[in-house]
């Protein structure tokens, strides 16, 4: 055989090498990473954190892991690492044009967990969405809608929106507004709807129970209503503080009874 063809079997056979060896690694790298992040998981101290922090938290191990194990296969396959920095350096530009969107995703999910607007669990509405957060990831935060529809929003537009929490706060109150034939005996009306709200054991104490006079029209008269609960009892009480008031009214005999002006 040849020097040339010595040299080329040779070249192969080093070459065959160290795919087999970095195959090798990359399936027992893989292997490891998914015992890894399994102990993380189920570990204790992981466990007492936070549900959105968990999350974001195991998703940045996954990531940090993957990239030290597809380091450590390029170390594997004699690419000298300054070349690669190279190639990455003279492509940066390009490469952050493309990914400008994901990238803002990910700073967007960073100061998510440091400012913390929301959780797991919380009901939210921002960057035009509504709903129950589900799940917040490195670049989305996924929420469930109350008809039971899944939205993704990119977690750079969250950052960037005004962001309403429903489920931060123990107690929510309830605004109510009614309205009847002028005409009535306003205060007598008060004392009804006042009444209604004090029957109701969800509607708390202390603030008290709020009915006064606040508008109208020269054919109605326009009342504001205000109660506070706890904020997981919050529709619950709003819808039946609305029935059982409009009925209130009713029995009573005021003309045009509860007639819904605006809710709040």
């Amino acid at each position: 055989m040849t020097e040339f063809g010595k040299s080329a079997v040779d070249m192969l056979t080093a070459a065959g090498g160290k795919i087999l060896l970095a195959l090798v690694v990359f399936i027992v790298g893989k292997f490891i990473i998914g015992r890894l992040l399994k102990i993380a998981g189920g570990s204790k101290a992981l466990k007492k954190t936070d549900p959105t922090v968990r999350k974001f938290a195991l998703d940045f191990f996954r990531v940090l892991l993957y990239v030290i194990l597809v380091v450590s296969i390029i170390g594997i396959l004699g690419i000298p690492m300054s070349s690669i920095i190279a190639v990455l350096a003279s492509a940066g530009v390009a490469i952050g044009l493309a990914l400008q969107g994901a990238l803002g995703n990910l700073a967007g999910g960073i100061m998510l967990m440091i400012f913390r607007p929301f959780s797991v669990g919380d009901y939210v509405s921002g960057a035009g969405a509504e709903g129950v957060v589900k799940e917040i990831t490195l670049f989305y935060t996924v929420i469930t809608t109350v008809d039971n529809k899944t939205i993704t929003v990119p977690n750079g537009s969250l950052m960037n929106a005004n962001i309403t929490n429903f489920s931060r706060e123990e107690k929510r109150r309830v605004d109510l507004t009614f309205g009847c034939a002028k005409g009535e005996d306003a205060a007598a009306l008060q004392d009804i709807m006042v009444k209604v709200m004090e029957a109701d054991p969800r509607v708390d104490k202390d603030p008290a129970p709020f009915a006064r006079l606040s508008g109208g029209t020269n054919e109605a008269m326009e009342f504001t209503v205000r109660a506070w609960c706890d904020t997981d009892k919050y529709w619950d009480v709003y819808f039946d503080l609305t029935q059982n008031i409009t009925k209130a009214l009713g029995d009573a005999g005021v003309k045009a009874p509860a007639v819904r002006i605006v809710s709040e």
